[in-house]
């Protein structure tokens, strides 16, 4: 490790250029390496000029798959050019700063679930660490400040992307070398139990391995990257941010995989990805009897999305971008009218995600496709728009969301990373 001063002076004589460059998909790394040397001048005035690691760990963008991981389906997702960052030493507590932030400090020893941690950041560190422990791994204290331009409550996966930073920082500081996949897992474990939110595995695995990657969930996951580059395409990936909370909405999203194993157990199955689709569809009356009919048309999208993923990478890995496009268009009709996450039940009156899929689809005609991104109710939608026309939809949609809702955005090659050691 390196003092704080020595990764500074570092950064400003171009050390680690090439470095950021691969992390950022671009040459213009002038605004990153002023953010490091911001994080770590925050850190130097707060603890002293100790010896650290910088940390880097990716959001993600789920691009086919709209709530199939939970049920062990498949999904094809990518890590994108927003991160979180974490500068880092060891210590016998764990106390994390992220950006405003100022978390109540975890002790290594007390790793039970806590009530009323549930909902919080602190609860997913103590997850994290719980969930490494039972993996083996000697839990040690740190001090970590965090800052993230991941936007909260995009679907972008903010939260994955912390729970995948902690996992890092705690193992890689002591030398610990855990596989993604398995910092992923814990990932889960800790949001699942610990904060209280029944999330599959794709955003943490999408955050920690990084890449277009195809994932398949049915046992151990499987992932397998995707070897082709959008720009060649002339298409660039946009998320729109609609500006709508996520607060309150963990019971909508908690409802599509219950109701999802409702279905599954009506054939004494814990997952639909177990259940045979064409007996559902012989029995579909009795699943509408035993369950309820929102239940049915999740179930009928889940067994459709799981065949448009492997339709979508088999489009990509055959350069077929227009049968891509169809794919992506199909997927988002489906969550529309079958899933039906583009709005709270609860709050009809408030519909953003539904007014921004609208207006873009009026305005990109034939320059693009648009969908529901991440678990939907609010946050962001996705769109692939034509590199020509990328200007005219970022203005559009900006007229009604505002200045700088619209990201143009890069797939990062590498997930979570050391950046500085």
């Amino acid at each position: 490790m390196k003092s704080v001063s020595t990764i500074i002076n570092d950064i400003n004589t171009g050390m680690y250029d090439v470095r950021l460059s691969e992390l950022y998909v671009s040459s213009h790394i002038d605004k990153q390496k002023e953010r490091y040397i911001k994080l770590l001048e925050k850190f130097m005035n707060l603890y002293g000029d100790l010896d650290v690691m910088v940390f880097s760990t990716p959001g993600r963008s789920e691009v086919s798959g709209n709530h199939t991981d939970h049920q062990r389906g498949e999904v094809l997702a990518a890590s994108i050019n927003l991160d979180m960052i974490a500068v880092a030493s060891q210590d016998d507590i764990v106390k994390v700063i992220s950006d405003e932030y100022d978390l109540k400090p975890i002790d290594p020893s007390d790793l039970d679930i806590k009530e009323e941690e549930k909902g919080t950041s602190e609860g997913l560190i103590r997850g994290v660490l719980a969930g490494l422990k039972q993996e083996g791994i000697e839990i040690r204290g740190f001090k970590a400040l965090i800052t993230s331009d991941v936007l909260q409550g995009s679907g972008l996966s903010s939260s994955a992307a912390f729970e995948d930073m902690i996992g890092l920082i705690e193992t890689r500081l002591y030398g610990e070398d855990v596989d993604p996949v398995t910092i992923a897992k814990i990932g889960q474990y800790s949001e699942n139990n610990y904060f209280g939110k029944p999330c599959g595995l794709m955003d943490q695995c999408a955050c920690s391995v990084g890449g277009l990657i195809h994932i398949d969930f049915k046992d151990d996951p499987v992932v397998e990257r995707v070897d082709v580059d959008f720009s060649a395409f002339h298409s660039s990936l946009c998320i729109v941010d609609v500006h709508a909370s996520h607060a309150d909405l963990t019971e909508d999203y908690a409802a599509i995989p219950r109701e999802m194993k409702a279905v599954a157990n009506v054939f004494g199955k814990e997952v639909l990805r177990d259940v045979d689709e064409e007996t559902f569809y012989a029995r579909l009356n009795d699943v509408r009897e035993a369950v309820n009919d929102r239940a049915v048309l999740r179930a009928i999208h889940f067994f459709d999305e799981d065949k448009r993923v492997k339709a979508a990478v088999k489009a990509l890995n055959h350069q077929d971008y227009l049968t891509f496009k169809k794919v992506i268009r199909s997927s988002g009709d489906s969550s529309y009218r079958f899933l039906q996450n583009i709005y709270a039940p609860t709050d009809a009156s408030h519909q953003a995600v539904a007014i921004a899929l609208a207006l873009s689809e009026r305005c990109l005609g034939k320059h693009g496709v648009c969908r529901v991104h991440g678990g939907g109710f609010a946050g962001t939608i996705q769109a692939f728009v034509d590199d020509d026309f990328v200007e005219t939809y970022k203005a559009m949609i900006e007229t009604y969301f505002g200045e700088g809702s619209c990201h143009v955005l890069k797939i990062r090659p590498m997930g979570i990373s050391v950046v500085i050691e």
